[in-house]
């Protein structure tokens, strides 16, 4: 019989790793002293502990190593298992990779500008969403309030008729480049329940769940052109494609002071071929 810090030794792992395997059944010792409590080992034990270190290695729980020691698994729920632990890997992998690549693309950045930027760009899924919806044209852009609010009004107003529930904050859908300051193409979104009946004026639709590079912006709309440039800036260094309109998402509105106001940029991507 072997005493518990020599097989600790043997096996490379620590006294109280043992204790533990002990405790939860997994490796229980083949004697304990009444007197004196010490934990004694066999060479026989070895290989269960090596299978133990080696499945620990591949990833699976305790719980699991448990299982398979103990044979509850059937060969093909173990294929099953380590195919699953397999691919759980790859996506690791594969999610560990993209974000080295956003380091470098922030480092080249920093190079080339020889600064930090402004804005911290983000990567995330907006869910499917149903909205209702107000597409007005702006002649310029300076007349942004003067045809975006009623259309918001517009359709709040329409919601509340239909007696749906909004589901969260307004955001306006630009239907071109955000250099375009002329004859704008806008929509007036307020997200909702559940699809009612639209209108000739007000339409009722589901957005799809769309892959977004945003930006949060706190302040009045004056400065609005580093945040665009900042996202495409982004977007281009990071391997990515825009691949619809953007939203601002009105996060905080405060028509009476903008500075008091939060607004987040999305703008709809895809990694380049895929």
């Amino acid at each position: 019989m072997i005493r518990i810090g020599d097989f600790a030794r043997l096996g490379q792992i620590s006294i109280v790793t043992l204790r533990h395997y002990d405790d939860i059944g997994l490796l229980k010792p083949v004697k304990v002293d009444n007197f004196t409590g010490y934990r004694y080992y066999s060479v026989a034990q070895l290989p269960r502990l090596n299978r133990i270190l080696a499945l620990k290695d591949l990833g699976f729980t305790l719980e699991q190593i448990e299982q398979v020691l103990n044979g509850g698994l059937t060969l093909d729920q173990l294929r099953g298992m380590l195919t699953l632990k397999h691919a759980e890997l790859e996506q690791r992998l594969a999610d560990e990779q993209a974000r080295l690549s956003r380091i470098a693309a922030r480092l080249r950045q920093i190079e080339l500008e020889d600064s930090m930027s402004a804005y911290d760009v983000v990567l995330k899924t907006v869910p499917s969403t149903m909205i209702v919806s107000r597409r007005v044209t702006i002649p310029t852009n300076d007349q942004v309030p003067q045809y975006l609010n009623p259309a918001f009004g517009e359709v709040w107003d329409y919601a509340k008729q239909q007696g749906v529930k909004v589901t969260g904050v307004h955001f306006a859908i630009w239907h071109q480049p955000a250099e375009v300051l002329m004859n704008e193409d806008a929509e007036a979104a307020v997200p909702v329940d559940r699809l009612v009946p639209g209108s000739d004026r007000v339409k009722v639709y589901q957005l799809p769940e769309t892959q977004v590079a945003a930006a949060v912006h706190h302040g009045d709309f004056e400065d609005f052109t580093q945040l665009h440039t900042a996202i495409l800036k982004w977007i281009e260094a990071n391997g990515y494609e825009v691949v619809g309109p953007y939203r601002e998402v009105y996060i905080k509105h405060n028509p009476e002071d903008y500075s008091d106001s939060a607004t987040e940029v999305q703008y709809p991507v895809k990694k380049l071929n895929s």
